[in-house]
């Protein structure tokens, strides 16, 4: 049985622990005991220890024996307070010797009246979660901290009854460390729980300006990440901008502003773009309505869009099919009529002059998210939508000379609208394209002719997924095949249906390769593959169910794999890799704006976290889409939400980006939306099509 001992003894244990910088406490489990920290360290077979607080605002813990009684605590106060230190006696409770997280534990504080001025209590819970208390009482004289260790919920409901008893010590005892550094971490094989200790100024004769957040930086609840505070307003900032990017024609809100930058000059940045607005209507589309969503802004954008397409669309003296919807209009006041006037850009004013192919496709892709979420589908089954979508659909199912699938495109008709190499058969064409039949086939309605085109529509799917998995799928196992393919092969047994010449591979793609992973090359025509990583292209595949499960899944290896490459400082790189040297000049015709690594040449544009966010969820990988985001809120809001980002890992604003880009903003919302409520992905993306035969592939999908 332990002895008690004199006050002078539990001095000179004070003293001696202040010299030591970090304390261990070795509490047992029943016979068992567990060593922590130097071997001249003391075991105490009691779960009674002092806290020591010193004016001068150091913290030592000193062990003692045997709990005294009050008539010994009394004393020994007082012959502390002689010294200029108080303390105060902690108690451990019972921990069970089978499992820690199946019982209770508890620390009771016994203290004097005299002693007990402001109490903070600390609960530990064994998950490594934390919550805070703070419990006052009157008092003259010292200020006390007590850390109370519970396990429950009902243990705060008996605390008040606990610190009143007196219950004897020959409880069992648990492994606590206490150190000076600034780390705390939870051992899985000694259960020891580490706590640091900041000196503190303010740590005197009592603790009334004592914060504990100062003092414990990490102890914190994992519901509560660091920085929440700055990420709200970020949010609350970004909400702001979007709704200051209006765009109003007679009264009504019809989209957004591209860019609000007061200072660059405007040029085309003041219109409303097609394919700029689809995360802003997102966005308007997912926040809830008491939230302050607005899904009517997207049905009078799909409405005036509609309005649009029914013009007469002549470029100089030839005129555009009728289905081709707009790149981008704007709202005009005509003084002379007295009232507003739209204005649309069919590509006329657009750089090199090339229609908007991808217009069509996101305008079906926007009306199916509005009938999702919204459940409005009185809109989509208006005569006047039902003939806007077959006009689109008969633009690109209109028999040709072609022998693919796939939809034969000029340079500069998507989000890449400048020269940069994409004629042919581009893989962000394709996937939207897909997407958009796929969209189109849930709402037309099969009367007159439309029966007819769902017929085409359903024979078009099956060929474009088949024509799209096995001939632009690449990982290593391809690479090795296609970089032993024979040329000038003939006939139908030809594997190398291309002609594809094995030297014509790009010295980058062996390195960028993983032997885990893979994704779906830019472009495949005859005689040329463009290996090229394009995001937007991979992430429609993943969400539309273009790409197979098991490609979806190798994209997102590929993207652990080349984190640096793809995502960098900045998230998230259009295309990897930037055109250079020769190759610069030859592809892009010396565009001063697309060099390397700037703009669309490896340029790091933060509106697609939108895309690969929701592309994360749906393969079940939503920490990567999580750690993009958190590089994103870095800096995004502090730069002015810019355009994009130049450099080979997106270090720095883009040398021509405008500052209060729409689309950076909304981007960015509709990402945080879909992480916290995963339940809007459905918005955005389509189950697997069971009735689509899948290509038989001889080749492994991922190493």
């Amino acid at each position: 049985m332990s002895t008690l001992r004199a006050p002078c003894d539990l001095l000179e244990d004070v003293k001696e622990a202040e010299a030591v910088p970090a304390l261990y406490f070795t509490l047992s489990v029943g016979d068992s005991e567990k060593e922590l920290g130097d071997s001249s360290e003391k075991e105490v077979k009691s779960a009674d220890f002092f806290i020591v607080l010193k004016h001068e605002g150091e913290c030592t813990v000193t062990p003692i024996e045997e709990q005294p009684s009050e008539t010994t605590t009394e004393k020994g106060a007082d012959d502390a307070s002689e010294k200029s230190f108080d303390f105060i006696m902690f108690e451990k409770s019972k921990i069970t010797e089978k499992s820690l997280c199946s019982q209770n534990e508890e620390e009771e504080a016994l203290e004097s009246p005299e002693e007990a001025s402001q109490t903070e209590n600390v609960k530990w819970r064994d998950n490594g979660k934390t919550s805070l208390e703070s419990n006052q009482r009157e008092s003259p004289k010292i200020s006390t901290e007590i850390f109370q260790d519970t396990v429950g919920k009902e243990e705060s409901s008996k605390l008040e009854e606990e610190n009143e008893s007196t219950d004897k010590l020959d409880k069992p005892m648990k492994t606590l460390r206490v150190q000076s550094n600034e780390n705390i971490s939870k051992s899985n094989n000694a259960n020891v729980a580490q706590m640091s200790l900041k000196p503190s100024p303010s740590v005197g004769s009592s603790l009334e300006n004592l914060e504990l957040d100062s003092l414990l930086p990490a102890v914190r609840s994992v519901d509560s990440p660091l920085g929440s505070t700055e990420n709200g307003a970020m949010l609350e900032e970004a909400w702001e901008g979007l709704q200051k990017s209006y765009v109003y024609y007679k009264g009504k809100a019809v989209g957004t502003l591209a860019a609000m930058d007061p200072i660059a000059e405007a040029l085309n940045y003041n219109q409303v773009f097609i394919r700029d607005f689809v995360p802003s209507g997102l966005a308007c589309l997912m926040r809830p309505a008491n939230a302050g969503g607005d899904p009517e802004i997207v049905k009078n954008f799909l409405l005036k869009t509609l309005h649009l397409q029914g013009w007469e669309k002549r470029i100089d003296n030839f005129t555009l099919g009728e289905g081709v919807m707009p790149a981008s209009f704007k709202v005009l006041y005509d003084s002379h009529r007295q009232k507003e006037t739209l204005v649309a850009d069919f590509g006329g004013s657009a750089i090199g002059r090339v229609a908007p192919v991808d217009s069509g496709f996101w305008w079906i892709i926007l009306l199916r998210s509005y009938t999702k979420c919204t459940h409005d589908y009185t809109l989509s089954e208006l005569p006047e939508v039902q003939r806007g979508m077959k006009l689109i659909l008969n633009l690109c199912l209109s028999d040709g000379f072609d022998t693919f699938p796939t939809l034969l495109c000029a340079d500069g008709c998507s989000m890449i609208d400048r020269r940069m190499g994409i004629y042919g058969y581009p893989i962000e064409i394709q996937a939207l394209f897909y997407f958009a039949l796929r969209s189109s086939r849930q709402m037309l309605k099969p009367e007159r002719d439309g029966k007819e085109l769902i017929e085409r529509i359903d024979k078009r799917i099956r060929a474009l997924s088949f024509h799209i998995q096995k001939y632009y799928w690449l990982d290593f196992t391809q690479l090795n095949n296609i970089y032993r393919y024979k040329t000038e092969e003939y006939s139908h047994t030809a594997v190398n249906k291309f002609n594809v010449i094995p030297e014509s591979i790009p010295d980058w793609v062996f390195d960028f390769m993983p032997l885990r992973g893979g994704y779906l090359i830019g472009n495949v025509s005859p005689a040329r593959m463009d290996f090229r990583w394009f995001l937007v292209g991979n992430c429609i595949a993943i969400l539309s169910s273009l790409a197979t499960p098991a490609q979806a899944t190798a994209i997102m290896d590929l993207i652990e794999e080349r984190w640096e490459d793809l995502i960098g400082e900045m998230p998230l790189k259009i295309v990897y890799p930037a055109l250079e040297g020769h190759e610069w000049r030859t592809v892009t015709g010396f565009d001063p704006k697309n060099t390397r690594w700037s703009y669309h040449n490896g340029g790091s544009w933060p509106v697609l976290i939108w895309l690969l966010t929701a592309a994360c969820i749906k393969t079940g990988r939503p920490q990567i889409a999580k750690r993009a985001i958190e590089l994103i809120e870095q800096r995004l809001s502090k730069d002015g939400w810019p355009e994009y980002y130049d450099g080979k890992t997106g270090r720095y604003v883009g040398k021509q980006a405008r500052k209060y880009q729409t689309w950076s903003i909304s981007g960015y919302l509709v990402a945080k939306m879909l992480i916290e409520n995963p339940a809007n992905l459905p918005i955005i993306s389509l189950e697997e099509d069971k009735k689509i035969a899948k290509p038989k592939l001889t080749r492994s999908i991922s190493f």
